[in-house]
């Protein structure tokens, strides 16, 4: 009877009888609300009990108010943060951690082990991944070792002694920070039109790099990889308009040059596991 049903079925049954209770943790949960419903809604229909907490720094965070539960947390900056987010694993029975800042990652990254010991599965890429992702200029080595066609790395002294550059270039953080004020610095990009202002946004710009300045369609790839690390889906899309570096208006594409770049980056990342954004 079991060989007429698909293997994907018999382990949800199995999974099942053998959890009394999938309970699901959202950190800096934020405006993640409708993330929230959807999880809700998916324990639901597969008939999963679970809890959904969510935890933040602000407490009228919109998500708080979709969770079940919601704990009010210090910001990730402090000393005690994981610690205080053991506790709460603990007292509520997480089995699944899930981010919804960048800034986080990499610190719950190195902390996995602490997470594992108490029986929590961290959807968290590996500390080199991340270290790959949120350092540009990391990221722009990572493409050239994987043959990954990529925007060059420019030298900002050389341009600006150069009285023969060749405008425009892009000017941006290479990373982003923790701190309010690079945060919101993190998400801007300028583009160069001549040496007075490179050197105006020089100091501007908290870490700045400068590539070279390219124009045409820009995609975003949305790409689900397993926990071994396996990309199981690469859906395009174009972006046609963005707000604050996030896109609210796109077009999705099946292109296979595409889908196979991004299946190429995802797996090529060392420890790489979840949603990632190329």
């Amino acid at each position: 009877m079991s060989a007429n049903v698909p293997d994907c079925y018999l382990k949800l049954n199995n999974f099942r009888n053998l959890i009394n209770s999938f309970n699901i943790l959202f950190t800096s949960a934020g405006r993640r609300v409708a993330l929230i419903q959807s999880f809700k809604k998916v324990l639901s229909n597969l008939g999963i009990p679970g809890t959904i907490v969510t935890t933040d720094s602000q407490k009228n965070a919109p998500a708080a108010f979709a969770a079940d539960v919601s704990e009010l947390v210090p910001r990730i900056t402090d000393a005690n943060y994981i610690n205080i987010l053991l506790v709460i694993c603990e007292k509520y029975q997480i089995k699944l951690l899930i981010s919804q800042i960048y800034p986080e990652l990499y610190l719950l990254s190195i902390h996995r082990q602490d997470f594992e010991a108490k029986g929590v599965t961290l959807r968290v890429c590996s500390p080199e991944t991340n270290q790959i992702c949120d350092d540009q200029r990391h990221t722009f080595k990572f493409f050239k070792e994987i043959g990954v066609q990529t925007p060059e790395l420019l030298d900002g002294d050389k341009i600006f002694a150069d009285p023969n550059a060749c405008y425009p270039f892009l000017i941006k953080p290479a990373n982003g920070s923790c701190s309010v004020e690079v945060y919101h610095l993190s998400s801007i990009i300028y583009q160069i039109g001549n040496a007075k202002e490179l050197e105006f946004f020089r100091e501007y710009i908290a870490n700045p790099i400068i590539q070279e300045f390219l124009i045409g369609e820009e995609y975003t790839l949305d790409i689900l990889v397993d926990l071994q690390g396996k990309v199981r889906s690469v859906v395009p899309r174009l972006r046609i308009e963005t707000r604050a570096g996030e896109i609210i208006k796109g077009i999705t594409v099946k292109n296979s040059a595409l889908i196979e770049a991004g299946k190429k980056v995802a797996e090529s990342l060392p420890g790489a596991i979840g949603c990632i954004t190329v």
